[in-house]
């Protein structure tokens, strides 16, 4: 018997719109598998978002598919997410191959400039997979609407990859955000012959209420498109890992339970989101999201996460007077704590000499005030920082993380300061992070480490810390980290997949 396994006929999954909830159904679909007992893989050609993950190796590639690599039970690697864009405002992205940084690109000049070394690219990232033994299917997804009729010639992500791998493609359409008729009818007719063709099936997503109300719009749609409906998913009522910003940014679920208020400034170039997703999870923590402009409130404690734009964010926060206010909270003993680019914001000094984050012709002056909250000053440097890590925590106790950094700039504690003003060292590694020393309160921390949060222990320490200030029974201390949780949903939208989907006529050969 041979023992390298016969590899199956990728799957695809498509969308009429960005948001129709591709990413989660292509994770349900790796998980589905799984459970089968194959050994698929998930690739996305080509990904927009700010929100990053570091895999092994130490390349970049989209969070998205690092829960899918999960779902299918393997190792992320940036591979399957060979082409990776992150914005960074002004119609600009910094463009990621194969995990590693090429060059900025403007919008109006993608494709002519990046057209060729990207499809190059995912050719590169399809043969890194398909070479490897533990594989037996690729889950592809696709981005957007595959029939955007001005961009179709120059799509690198949908079409041209389902064509190239003949795969099985299933078409999602969002009933939640109305006229799920037109949608699917629309992207079908506007698909050629030999693509329609590659169409099995179509699912209905987010549906609420009764399903069997969608009896006679299933028929409608099976004898006008003469392809099968293969399920209908109901509103999944559960905080999933998300797909995109929007998906999270919009959350206003109220927990009866929570007695922990955290404000979370959304910055114009918010990234790393997921970072938040294991406070998110936790029952006694109610997350506020509020944007420059906003009254800040009396919450129990401030975020500040990741930004792509550091010093355009710094600039919003001080010119619209939520820095002041966030100033003002930590001087008043409130609790702040800042992620890689909140970091270098709750600074003393931000240094950008090459002009990395902003336009010299724009500030001769390179140098920025930050928030004056942490003894630090950052220079921004060409090199980025990439490192998967794991290290001792020593504040709020002693405790193991794991985690990644992702940044341009290093950070270093002002060297003038007399050693009882000087910050103190988060972590045992060194300028990860660091502390206010003041003997009243530490009250003002922040790290490069991304996924901070997700460790349990961590992160039961910090939310106790608030808790105590705030005269609240203490948590008890949880060794289980965010990976858990999100293992259960992965399993529970899953489950739901399987009720509510037929996928036999799309793992057919």
């Amino acid at each position: 018997m041979n023992t390298k396994l016969q590899k199956l006929k990728p799957v695809m999954v498509l969308g009429t719109c960005s948001g129709a909830g591709k990413s989660l159904i292509a994770t349900a679909i790796c998980r589905y598998l799984f459970r089968r007992g194959e050994r698929p893989l998930p690739f996305k050609g080509q990904n927009m978002s700010n929100n990053a993950w570091v895999d092994q190796n130490n390349g970049e590639m989209a969070y998205s598919q690092a829960v899918q690599a999960w779902a299918s039970g393997a190792e992320p690697i940036c591979a399957m997410n060979p082409v990776l864009l992150k914005p960074k405002g002004d119609c600009t992205s910094e463009v990621i191959h194969l995990g590693k940084s090429v060059g900025i690109s403007k919008a109006a000049t993608y494709y002519e400039e990046w057209f060729i070394p990207g499809w190059e690219a995912i050719k590169q990232g399809l043969k890194e997979l398909e070479s490897l033994n533990n594989c037996t299917r690729l889950v592809l997804e696709g981005a957007g609407s595959p029939v955007e009729v001005n961009l179709q010639h120059k799509d690198l992500t949908n079409l041209k990859l389902a064509n190239y791998l003949n795969a099985n493609c299933v078409l999602v359409a969002d009933i939640e955000r109305g006229g799920v008729f037109a949608q699917l009818i629309g992207t079908l007719a506007l698909l050629q012959p030999h693509e329609r063709d590659l169409i099995k099936g179509i699912i209905i997503n987010r549906f609420r209420g009764d399903i069997s109300l969608f009896d006679e719009g299933r028929k409608w749609l099976e004898n006008e498109t003469k392809k099968p409906v293969l399920g209908i998913l109901p509103w999944l009522n559960e905080n999933f890992p998300p797909e995109d910003s929007l998906d999270l940014l919009e959350r206003k679920g109220i927990k009866p339970s929570a007695d922990i208020r955290i404000v979370v400034i959304k910055l114009p170039s918010f990234s790393n989101y997921s970072d938040l997703d294991p406070l998110e999870a936790e029952p006694t923590v109610q997350l506020i999201w509020i944007s420059p402009g906003d009254q800040l409130g009396t919450p129990n404690a401030v975020i500040l996460p990741g930004s792509k734009q550091t010093l355009k964010d710094l600039e919003k926060l001080h010119s619209s007077g939520l820095g002041k206010q966030i100033k003002d909270f930590a001087n008043s003993g409130g609790s702040v704590f800042g992620i890689c680019g909140g970091l270098q914001m709750l600074g003393e000094e931000l240094e950008d000499p090459l002009g990395l984050e902003h336009s010299l012709k724009e500030n001769l002056n390179y140098k920025f005030d930050g928030l004056n909250l942490l003894s630090i000053k950052t220079i921004f440097e060409p090199k980025k920082s990439l490192t998967r890590l794991q290290a001792i925590a020593i504040w709020p106790n002693k405790s193991e993380i794991i985690g990644f950094e992702l940044h341009h700039g290093k950070s270093r504690h002002k060297k003038n300061l007399k050693s009882e003003h000087a910050p103190l060292q988060l972590f045992d590694t060194p300028n990860l992070g660091w502390i206010t020393n003041k003997k009243s309160h530490l009250n003002v921390a922040g790290t490069y480490l991304h996924g901070i949060f997700e460790n349990g222990e961590w992160r039961r320490l910090w939310l106790n810390e608030l808790r105590r200030k705030s005269g609240l029974k203490e948590l008890p201390i949880s060794n289980d980290n965010h990976s858990i949780k999100r293992e259960k949903i992965i399993e529970r939208l899953t489950d739901a997949l399987e009720q509510n989907v037929n996928l036999t006529p799309l793992l057919s050969k």
